[in-house]
């Protein structure tokens, strides 16, 4: 099952518009375009084909927003990235501290005063200034956002789905001097719509609901009774929230004595329980069934995007290792300005020594559902690890019998993204010279799926979304027998995976996902294939 964030608009080209720098911020002086610089890709396209203008907000809505800064020294910031994740370079493993990444690589404290200065003088109030000195959380009326942002904040109603929703008519500006600093305003529009797709296979049962169990799904990975996850740390992104009888009766069902899930809420958390719920137990649940004694963190953000980049900056912030992500858009349902600034999280994470694993997405080469050939983000991120799905066979003694693609499963070329350099040698002429996704895969099929409790009773439920943990159930596995050897984490995994050159994979060779058909090696439905955990843990560990 996949998890879905709607940011519903086009892509626009990155720029900065320079302009001259003003004299003063007082409050209530307006300052003229003339000394102010947009962030382009900040603003929603098209809105006049799908969508109809129904007014203006209220002056006094308030509203919160996540302002992100663009790293200092970024391009160094990618040649370290790129050093820390290669196995071959000396510098493997050399991850950063926060504090060491935000002296390097953060907006000097000068430069994050200057901001919050301004914000205080357009009668902000400023909140969080997050680790590494990057994303800036601020509220305010709408009256005082559009003076502040020198934009007009209007509501609409969306032609397919009747919903009403407001955004910024124009591309935000800010004064020279503090734009050049600003790769995007999260917060100036809600239209970004969160769900998920229930697959119709989907229906309640007493017992264990049809799905895999985790005995099968161990098995079926070779995952080794002596690695549970013990010691090691999971973070899980949502927007929505779970009910622990439900954990709790999955738990006891298969003896897994896991610890309960820790909940942090984030910018006031995801509210109360909607559709999603289902999606969140599915990701504990999965989570529990391969590596049973990791602590889970449940990270339940709100329904907008500034609170998905807040969300994903707390993750960071904690620190925690590994992060499952089941929830995700098209690339060209989103604004370049909000991938920019998702980015750039990822690529601190990255840098900190965390892997990011997300669900390449349910609607097989076509991820946009266009008739065209599309990828979801963030599994198409260079920074994360996209996972694809299969259909996994097990034997009746629960070993690995077969995996074919699913003809679901997400994969495809980034319309955003060049190739990363360690993605170079499996360079597709398909892929354009773009990012190629998935990297990976796992068993999705829905039929059968994985068997959770969920809502009060049992149920069979497939999709990426169950892809993804398993992936990151993996990478805490990993990481506790790292630790045993005295070695790092596995941090952001895609390199050293690459370098694996397909050794401790099961190799995914039939099956299609619409636009593409597996292959030898490395391929746009299943990437490099499911893990078999004994066999690529020791490869990775040397």
């Amino acid at each position: 099952m996949k998890s879905r964030l709607k940011l519903l608009g086009l892509v626009a080209a990155p720029a900065l518009l320079a302009a001259a720098v003003p004299t003063a911020y007082a409050a209530g002086t307006a300052q003229p375009h003339s000394t102010r610089a947009a962030i382009t890709g900040d603003v929603l396209k098209g809105l006049n084909q799908d969508a109809t203008h129904t007014g203006s907000v209220a002056a006094g809505k308030r509203i919160s927003v996540a302002i992100s800064l663009t790293p200092r020294n970024d391009k160094a910031l990618d040649t370290f990235v790129a050093k820390v994740s290669n196995p071959r370079s000396n510098s493997y493993d050399h991850y950063l501290t926060k504090h060491q990444f935000a002296a390097r690589f953060g907006r000097t404290d000068a430069e994050i005063k200057q901001l919050k200065d301004y914000l205080h003088a357009q009668g902000l109030t400023v909140g969080t200034v997050h680790s590494g000195n990057l994303l800036v959380d601020a509220s305010g009326t709408a009256a005082q956002l559009q003076k502040a942002f020198g934009t007009k904040l209007s509501t609409w109603k969306d032609a397919k789905s009747g919903r009403s929703f407001y955004a910024n008519d124009t591309a935000p500006t800010l004064p020279t001097a503090i734009a050049s600093l600003v790769s995007d305003v999260a917060g100036l529009n809600n239209r970004a719509q969160l769900h998920h797709q229930t697959p119709s296979t989907v229906t309640p049962h007493n017992g264990p609901g049809g799905g895999y169990t985790p005995a099968q799904l161990k098995g079926g990975y070779n995952v080794s009774g002596t690695y549970t996850g013990s010691g090691q740390k999971i973070a899980l992104i949502e927007f929505d929230g779970f009910q622990q009888s439900n954990i709790t009766a999955y738990d006891n069902y298969y003896s897994l004595g896991s610890p309960t899930p820790t909940v942090q809420k984030v910018d006031g958390g995801s509210g109360s329980l909607g559709d999603g719920q289902v999606e969140v137990e599915l990701d504990i649940e999965v989570l529990h069934a391969i590596a049973p004694k990791a602590n889970v963190t449940v990270f339940e953000g709100p329904n907008s995007d500034a609170g998905e980049v807040d969300t994903y900056q707390a993750i960071v912030d904690s620190g925690i290792p590994t992060t499952s992500i089941s929830w995700g858009a098209a690339e060209s349902a989103r604004t370049t300005s909000n991938i920019n600034a998702v980015d750039a999280v990822f690529k601190a994470g990255a840098a900190e020594g965390l892997g990011f694993y997300a669900a390449s997405g349910d609607d097989g080469s076509d991820d946009a559902g266009d008739g065209t050939t599309s990828v979801d983000y963030p599994a198409s991120d260079p920074y994360v690890t996209g996972v694809g799905g299969t259909k996994l066979t097990v034997t009746s003694a629960n070993a690995w019998s077969k995996e074919v693609a699913w003809s679901g499963g997400g994969g495809g070329k980034s319309s955003v993204f060049k190739i990363p350099s360690w993605q170079t040698a499996v360079q597709k002429s398909a892929g354009g010279g773009y990012r190629q996704v998935p990297d990976v895969s796992a068993h999705a099929n829905p039929s059968p799926g994985v068997s959770i409790y969920s809502q009060g009773s049992w149920s069979s439920v497939g999709g990426t979304s169950a892809a993804a943990p398993e992936w990151a159930a993996f990478g805490a596995l990993y990481n506790q027998q790292a630790a045993a050897a005295g070695k790092a984490n596995l941090g952001f995994a895609n390199p050293t995976l690459y370098t694996a050159n397909g050794t401790g994979f099961h190799d995914v060779t039939s099956g299609s996902n619409g636009a593409y058909s597996a292959a030898t090696g490395w391929d746009f439905t299943s990437g490099w294939g499911s893990y078999n955990a004994a066999t690529l843990a020791s490869k990775l560990l040397g």
